[in-house]
């Protein structure tokens, strides 16, 4: 059973979302302060997390920047309805997905398992990665400067490995599976999500400026005006 952990300091909004995933075979905990949230990611024990906004000690977006300095578990931010600003800004720190309060349970879970398919095995919140490839292995993509395997979702810039979240290796590897197609910034929402989804196309830009930042010095991902985007990189060991 995947564990998450809701870091909320609503103490009313715990009781009922447990019971509610518990249908799902998923299993809920629920931290009222960052302090106390933090301490349990750090044991390793949980698959995901969901941040509210409004927190006591910290706010959720200054809660993500530090588990991303630390983990690349699954996030999802809870935000204010209709503030458009809070959503971007939680994307930008690393977050995965956000959901806009007030929100219905069923929408959550479908995020939360939307997130954790992403994952090897779905378990081990701290993100731990297998030993390298070797490029000959089925399922390995390399190309000049940048190696990516899709079985241990690992990715190796110039020889060193990369700390990607889940959703900067899913978008990594749906450009890097056709190098040089244009996907659009729809056709990109709609294979990350598995789904149709009202998400602004500006959470795609904000990924890729992520992925951008983490590829450097590489300069491979191409915005075509009005079009989408593409891997430019010279494919090897086809």
């Amino acid at each position: 059973m995947h564990r998450i952990l809701l870091i909320d300091d609503d103490e009313q909004l715990g009781p009922p979302l447990t019971t509610y995933f518990q249908r799902f075979e998923l299993d809920l905990s629920h931290a009222f302060r960052p302090s106390t949230g933090l301490s349990r990611l750090r044991t390793g024990q949980f698959d995901a997390a969901i941040l509210d906004v409004m927190l006591p000690e910290m706010d959720g977006f200054e809660l993500c920047r530090t588990i991303r300095k630390e983990s690349d578990i699954p996030i999802i931010m809870l935000t204010a309805r209709g503030d458009v600003m809070d959503r971007v800004v939680g994307l930008e720190l690393g977050a995965d997905d956000y959901l806009p309060k007030p929100f219905e349970p069923r929408e959550l879970v479908a995020r939360i398992q939307t997130v954790l398919r992403r994952r090897p095995g779905g378990a081990g919140g701290q993100g731990a990665r297998a030993p390298h490839a070797s490029q000959t292995e089925p399922g390995v993509l390399v190309f000049d400067g940048l190696t990516i395997d899709a079985t241990r979702r690992s990715v190796s810039r110039q020889g060193e490995e990369l700390d990607l979240t889940g959703t900067e290796f899913e978008l990594l590897h749906l450009l890097a599976q056709e190098p040089g197609r244009v996907h659009s910034r729809d056709d990109i929402l709609n294979q990350l999500r598995g789904h149709e989804a009202e998400l602004y196309t500006r959470a795609v830009d904000i990924v890729v400026s992520r992925l951008r930042k983490k590829l450097e010095p590489l300069d491979c991902i191409k915005t075509l005006r009005n079009a989408g985007y593409s891997l430019a990189l010279r494919r090897l060991h086809e």
